[in-house]
């Protein structure tokens, strides 16, 4: 049987619950209904969902689509303090429900889920529910659809002729046909709907199962049944225990199948492991049923592995986007009388590892428990799982905002760790990053200054923690963080000695920047009687919010915006005062911006980088056999490496001139080049060192008259960026317009390729480019690549001389001098840009000639 599963979700009090209900009992997976309001519904099976008429737990239900095809249906919680509960089931949608409340429209929160969706790339289908109340108005609700979420809403339930119509404009090639009298099919319509270019709307009341049964219909006509391979995969989105406490790893199978007693591999926090499956279960709410098999496309709960952790891949599964959501607010941890907190803090762990946005963070020095989390009502739900789970009556204290820190301006940081017997340098560059990125990571290094494990060992340490800004100590993020160079000692580095020098190396970086604090930021939908405008008005601009202009529906007026989180706590509390309880305040996460008042919150703080010794912002150096500390400032001076890097005013990274200049000149600087190679970073290892010493000799040195550096068959890299800038012609136009430049550039070596007969790749910089995948084209006869994400050109160049160069002569074009070191001791041979400048004339000049004497 077909297996598709589909995730439901709403803005909180939009009836998704109860929508689901009725999709499973006109389906035939339920004899009755059960009510949210008569606390027997069948998803909200936990004790405190009932009580509150919300859902807080994920939970599944399975239920028969049609004659071929079985339905895993995901509820999620709708309160926007779950929505990491929510998030984590959309990493195994096939496809999704969204549900909007007919008499409130598009909220905020909706917009977010939305944005989660498009983010993720999942099929939306839309029920705009309670229809049947006052004030819903289907017209102007799918206008509302259309402006605020996408124009590809169209009304499903329309007449077939006006949404054959609606379909027809979406797609030229359907347009076409249809004009011609061609109505589309049902497959294309499918079609549609997966490439994300339609989203079928349905109106109707879940309740009454008013137009429950034509979007069950619709559901079976439309959604697309995926494809899944051979090879077993699967992803892990939630971690439960049941009532034995035995541990159960949710998850979908996403390639092949799983078997009880299948061995199942996998690595946590940088360990690897394999462990057996002892049960599959496949929960129909509260209920489950055994099986031996579960095929692609199953969404199951396993038993028998211990390390797994929701988000995770498994065997062939490629993953998927980290998490968006994250926590805002946090808490100390008062324990009960008679309670240690290393107890306390056994149980947390416990609760954390079923809700990893719940974050648990002990402080050594003060012996005392922090949490993190997402809102007033998750704090509540939190202190009656302690007290029902572990018997422990927790209280916390008034919590405080999760600031973090990020720069406004690129720094390089030093980290030095060499106290007796051990030694480790690195060398960072960290960029500013875009807001809400977080903090990525790249090396730029050459392997032969820093072996790959090492700088694989930094890259490590720089994800392994969460790493302290110098304000107040809060997180770092949304940073670049590039390793540019470093150093080890054959017999005196270990272990945690690059630790050491990274941490060191990110602080002595953030000493150096200009630091910004942020804070997070909601936007809010605040609804209140007419007669309360002006108040709520006052009260936002005096949070330090926004706001649209007020909306006017009927004896309500409806405002939009943005305001500081920090602001907006309890602020609800003083909405539903102020109004008798007519009023409503809605907030959605937006992310982290500038704080409002940084200078208040760092003031409060009273932190001192340099008085952080967990943390410490210089580095050790030793002399005459024993170690001493060197401040931040002064690192530099000390260091015994050479980055090649140095910031200009612009913080743009660029080679130090007194570097290029050690490496710059012509092929009969080649002997030398290779001396100095040689004498800094040892002989050149079975990689076409006798090779590059014939080519010595058979290659003279280019002149005008004299054209043999680069001849029939061989691969010729070109540095694009490196070239138009050393070429004054390009370079000139390049201040103009860096595309005529490039243009100029890929004309200029197709008709020199035409004239060497050779391999010619010209290459460009496109790291800076977010979440570009990079390309390979054929322009002209050349191939012209442009680098992905995170990929420089000396990067791709590096690699692409070292593969090509086990089979191929391979010259490198470019003046870039530590990029020339390091082709030269992959065997391949460098031109300079001035060498490749009399190239590209005098093939020019050929051809002029050929084409004067025709």
């Amino acid at each position: 049987m077909k297996k598709l599963v589909i995730g439901i979700l709403a803005h909180v009090d939009a009836g998704k619950t109860t929508l689901s209900e009725g999709l499973l009992y006109l389906s035939g997976a339920l004899r009755r209904r059960g009510r949210v309001d008569h606390k027997d519904a069948f998803l909200d099976t936990d004790a405190i969902e009932r009580e509150r008429g919300i859902t807080i737990f994920s939970k599944q239900a399975v239920f028969p689509l049609g004659d071929d095809v079985q339905v895993t249906l995901l509820d999620t919680p709708g309160h926007v303090d779950f929505s990491a509960e929510m998030e984590r089931t959309l990493q195994v949608l096939d496809c999704a429900i969204l549900v909007v409340s007919g008499t409130d429209g598009v909220q905020g929160h909706t917009l977010t889920l939305w944005q989660l969706l498009e983010r993720r790339g999942i099929p939306t289908f839309l029920f705009v529910n309670k229809m049947d109340l006052p004030g819903a108005d289907r017209t102007a609700l799918l206008a509302d659809l259309q402006t605020q979420l996408s124009d590809g809403c169209i009304d499903f339930s329309d007449t077939p002729d006006a949404l054959y119509e609606a379909l027809a404009t979406t797609d030229e090639e359907l347009l076409d046909r249809y004009l011609a009298g061609e109505m589309p099919t049902d497959a294309q319509i499918a079609g549609l709907i997966a490439s994300r270019r339609v989203f079928p709307c349905f109106f109707g009341a879940a309740l009454p199962l008013d137009g429950v049964q034509e979007f069950l219909d619709g559901l079976s006509r439309f959604a697309r049944i995926p494809d899944y391979s051979g090879d077993f995969a699967a992803r892990v989105f939630k971690i439960t225990r049941d009532e034995q406490g035995a541990r159960l790893t949710h998850l979908k199978v996403t390639g092949g199948s799983l078997t009880v007693r299948s061995a199942i591999s996998g690595e946590t926090r940088g360990e690897s492991w394999q462990e057996k499956v002892s049960q599959i279960r496949i929960y129909s709410g509260t209920r489950f049923q055994t099986t031996d098999r579960a095929d692609a496309g199953t969404v199951c709960a396993v038993t028998g592995l211990t390390q797994t952790y929701p988000g995770q891949a498994l065997g062939a599964d490629p993953g998927g986007e980290a998490a968006v959501l994250e926590p805002v607010l946090t808490y100390r941890v008062l324990p009960p009388d008679g309670c240690d907190s290393h107890t306390l803090l056994q149980k947390l762990r416990l609760i954390e590892e079923e809700d990893p946005l719940l974050r648990v963070l002990w402080s050594e020095a003060l012996e005392e428990i922090h949490i993190q989390l997402m809102g007033q009502v998750q704090l509540e739900v939190l202190t009656r799982l302690l007290d029902e789970r572990f018997g422990l009556a927790v209280t916390f204290d008034q919590g405080n905002i999760v600031y973090k820190e990020t720069i406004q301006n690129a720094v390089i940081g030093i980290g030095h760790f060499e106290p007796l017997r051990h030694y480790a340098e690195v060398h960072l560059l960290i960029e500013p990053a875009e807001r809400g990125s977080g903090i990525t990571l790249d090396t730029r290094c050459p392997a032969d200054q820093l072996d790959p494990s090492y700088q694989r060992l930094i890259l490590t340490h720089l994800a392994e923690r969460e790493h302290p800004g110098v304000l107040t100590g809060a997180p770092l993020t949304d940073v670049n963080i590039t390793v540019l160079a470093g150093r080890s000692h054959v017999k005196h580095t270990e272990g945690g000695d690059f630790r050491q020098a990274t941490y060191r190396a990110v602080r002595q970086g953030l000493m150096q920047a200009d630091s910004v604090l942020l804070e997070p930021w909601y936007a809010f939908t605040l609804r209140v009687p007419q007669g309360n405008v002006g108040r709520a008005m006052t009260d936002i601009q005096r949070m330090s919010g926004t706001f649209e202009s007020p909306i006017q529906q009927g004896e309500f007026a409806v405002l939009t915006g943005e305001i500081p989180v920090a602001s907006a706590r309890g602020y609800a509390a003083e909405v539903t005062a102020y109004t008798s309880g007519r009023g409503q305040l809605s907030c959605t996460l937006l992310g982290y911006r500038p704080c409002h008042n940084a200078d208040a919150v760092i003031e409060a703080a009273g932190y001192d980088p340099e008085r952080d010794v967990d943390n410490p912002t210089g580095s050790v150096f030793c002399s005459h056999g024993a170690g001493y500390l060197v401040p931040w400032n002064e690192v530099p001076a000390h260091a015994h490496v050479d980055s090649g890097l140095s910031l200009t005013p612009k913080d743009e990274p660029q080679r130090t001139p007194q570097r290029a200049a050690v490496w710059s000149g012509g092929s009969g600087l080649d002997a030398e080049l290779e001396e100095i190679f040689v004498r800094t970073y040892g002989p050149i290892k079975n990689r076409g060192l006798d090779a590059f010493r014939q080519s010595l000799k058979r290659t003279p040195p280019p002149s005008v008259d004299n054209l043999s550096r680069v001849k029939p068959d061989d691969y010729l890299l070109v540095d694009g960026y490196n070239i138009i800038f050393a070429w004054d012609e390009l370079k000139a136009l390049a201040d103009d317009d860096l595309d005529a430049a490039r243009s100029a550039l890929i004309h200029l070596l197709s008709n020199y390729q035409g004239v060497k007969k050779c391999h010619l790749i010209l290459v460009f910089d496109a790291y800076r480019v977010k979440d570009n995948p990079g390309s390979i084209e054929k322009v002209h006869g050349i191939h012209v690549v442009y680098t992905k994400t995170a990929e420089t050109a000396d990067m791709y160049i590096e690699k692409a001389s070292y593969d090509l160069s086990r089979a191929h002569r391979v010259k490198v074009a470019t003046s870039d001098g530590l990029e020339q070191a390091i082709i030269l001791g992959h065997g391949s041979e460098r031109m300079t840009a001035n060498e490749l400048l009399w190239e590209v004339r005098a093939a020019c000049q050929q051809i002029e000639d050929f084409l004067r004497h025709q």
